[in-house]
């Protein structure tokens, strides 16, 4: 037999894949599953974009190679919408990059600044994407604690020198995947000085900017001086638009880091389908068109899971931004994946136990509220009926 590579080999197991398993073999067993697991929004892309593709894909030009940097219009209207939404200058030619989606871009970030022994830094608990994306580069991941007791910002000074000397980049994600976690200004400005300080590129994951509550928009981080100093920062309409499936989204920033991004991706793809492009174009020009309305929904269903699992003995402050509730397992459990088991058996209920995130995410677990209201309600109501308390007695 023909022997895989160790970078492979290097690579854990996929949270989502082997949840897909477990959620397969429960329905099999024809348990009712309320699935609040994979951040995959359940709303449809909103008709007036898909409208506007059924348009672009009947043009005859936009059946052959797409620019491998993404299509000049398609840039210009990256560049008008950071200036709406940031206030962020961009130059579409030099600061811009079309992606197949944000993961994509961060993996090439990774083959586009690691060498065998270089150190990326990333947030534990995290995406997981990120330290796959350091493996298959050949890079080395070290993670930094992102604590509750720090809201959930990685103390960079607590690095230590050894460290810093082998890091080539940092990845951070505000608003975070699995926390929540918001940035503020004081966070960002530090580590723009930081990062200059230590001759380290931030890779800012940006893919939740716009799934926020009460009006509290979040920042990017190129809105600093500095920012396109030391920055390179990754969107996608996945998340905003409702079009995980779609595959489109940018990189920006650092003209160096971009041109260098884009040196990888000219020899690995060959860019976004140009139809998808027109119709990226459409949706940002138009996002106030629908941003808010998501978002009031989104914010409903929060606080649907936020009260339940008050009522049920959670002490839950309710996320600012992100599709995700980040909280305690039950305080007479011991190991999140044994919750997240016992809860999908007993209620029916699939959640993602913390440790998915890394190690740090021992003792938590993530809720994601991309599931029609209703059954957020019955969640919750399942809860109760189970007897599911933060502080009650249960086997474990």
């Amino acid at each position: 037999m023909i022997e895989i590579s160790e970078r492979i080999k290097a690579i854990p197991p996929y949270i989502f894949a082997q949840i897909d398993e477990a959620k397969a073999a429960a329905a099999e067993r024809g348990i009712d599953i309320i699935d609040l697991g994979i951040g995959d929004p359940d709303i449809p892309t909103p008709t007036a974009i898909v409208d506007e593709m059924a348009k672009a894909i009947r043009k005859p030009e936009n059946h052959n190679y797409p620019p491998y940097q993404g299509t000049p219009a398609f840039r210009q209207s990256v560049a008008r919408w950071y200036k709406s939404r940031f206030n962020v200058d961009l130059d579409p030619n030099s600061e811009v990059l079309s992606l197949i989606g944000s993961k994509e871009g961060i993996a090439h970030a990774c083959l586009s600044y690691l060498d065998a022994g270089d150190v990326a830094l990333l947030p534990d608990p995290g995406y997981p994407a990120y330290q796959v994306g350091v493996l298959i580069a050949g890079g080395e991941p070290v993670l930094v604690p992102v604590t509750e007791e720090n809201g959930y910002m990685p103390d960079l000074e607590a690095i230590d020198a050894a460290t810093l000397e082998k890091a080539r980049i940092i990845f951070l994600n505000f608003p975070g995947n699995p926390t929540g976690a918001v940035a503020s200004d004081e966070f960002f400005k530090s580590a723009i000085a930081w990062a200059k300080k230590h001759n380290i590129l931030i890779a800012m994951d940006l893919a939740y900017s716009e799934v926020y509550y009460d009006n509290e928009k979040p920042k990017s981080i190129l809105e600093f001086e500095g920012g396109k100093d030391v920055a390179i920062e990754f969107h996608t309409l996945s998340k905003t638009f409702n079009m995980t499936g779609w595959r489109v989204g940018m990189a920006v920033g650092n003209q160096t880091a971009i041109q260098t991004l884009g040196k990888i991706k000219t020899n690995m793809d060959s860019g976004v389908f140009k139809a998808i492009q027109d119709t990226a174009i459409y949706a940002l020009d138009h996002y106030e068109d629908f941003i808010p309305e998501q978002n009031k929904l989104f914010q409903e269903r929060r606080d649907i899971v936020v009260e339940g699992l008050t009522r049920c003995g959670w002490d839950i402050t309710p996320p600012k931004a992100s599709y995700y509730i980040w909280t305690h397992i039950p305080s007479n459990y011991s190991s999140a994946q044994k919750f997240a088991i016992d809860l999908l058996e007993e209620t029916g209920i699939l959640v993602v136990p913390g440790t998915g995130y890394g190690e740090r995410g021992e003792g938590y677990f993530r809720i994601s509220i991309t599931t029609p209201t209703d059954r957020l309600r019955e969640a919750m109501k399942r809860l109760e009926t189970h007897n599911v308390r933060f502080r009650e007695t249960a086997t474990a």
